[in-house]
């Protein structure tokens, strides 16, 4: 088995990176994509075709939009969208799919969602949502109420629908596994729980191991 961990920044996957190395566990490689849609689209597809993974599990923080999940909880992205991908005008924002620019049917998307549907994702034991990628974090409250009612996001995060995307059109399994850190829209950083979300991140990473390796 051999198993890709990427993460945006190495700093949401530090612990992890160290725990790997000290237990000298194989079959693990890491990838920081770095920040964004298009550099994780790039890194991803470069690492896949100099060596092909058998799983890739993407993990990282996220920003929360639905008000009934706490902080620090870690969840896994079945279904995710690109929020951002259209036009805004006269107050009303039309998606690729909206404009008949894209077919919400045209692979790998499945009405209008890149979903996975892989075994694992319910057999994790995890709180199951659906995600929206962004390129600008969201501050608006219309934008985030948009999230929330037009495509059903609890999460939203700058690198889930590329993971989704490279994944999908490789056919390998994955999983996007994410711990909310904070409420979308809320800039004040005192408010946020980084430093938990991120240890409870990595301490669910070295269970998942473990899990995805034996099978």
């Amino acid at each position: 088995m051999h198993l890709l961990v990427c993460a945006a920044t190495s700093f949401e996957i530090a612990p992890v990176v160290e725990f790997i190395k000290k237990e000298q566990i194989p079959g693990i490689e890491v990838l920081i994509t770095g920040v964004g849609m298009t550099a994780t689209t790039y890194a991803l597809t470069k690492s896949v075709s100099k060596k092909r993974p058998d799983f890739i599990l993407q993990a990282g923080v996220a920003g929360c939009l639905d008000e009934k999940l706490p902080l620090t909880r870690i969840v896994l992205v079945e279904h995710e969208t690109i929020g951002d991908l259209g036009v805004m005008q006269h107050g009303k924002f039309d998606s690729v799919f909206d404009l008949a620019l894209l077919n919400k049917n045209d692979p790998p998307w499945k009405n209008g969602k890149l979903s996975n549907n892989v075994e694992s994702l319910s057999n994790a034991g995890l709180t199951i949502v659906n995600g929206v990628t962004v390129n600008e974090i969201s501050t608006d409250k219309e934008r985030i109420q948009f999230y929330r009612k037009n495509l059903d996001a609890s999460v939203e995060s700058m690198e889930g629908a590329a993971l989704h995307y490279v994944a999908l059109m490789e056919n390998i399994g994955f999983l996007q596994m994410r711990s909310l850190s904070n409420f979308a829209g809320e800039r004040d950083k005192s408010k946020w729980v980084m430093d938990v979300a991120i240890a409870n991140l990595n301490l669910e990473l070295k269970r998942m191991f473990t899990k995805i390796l034996n099978q």
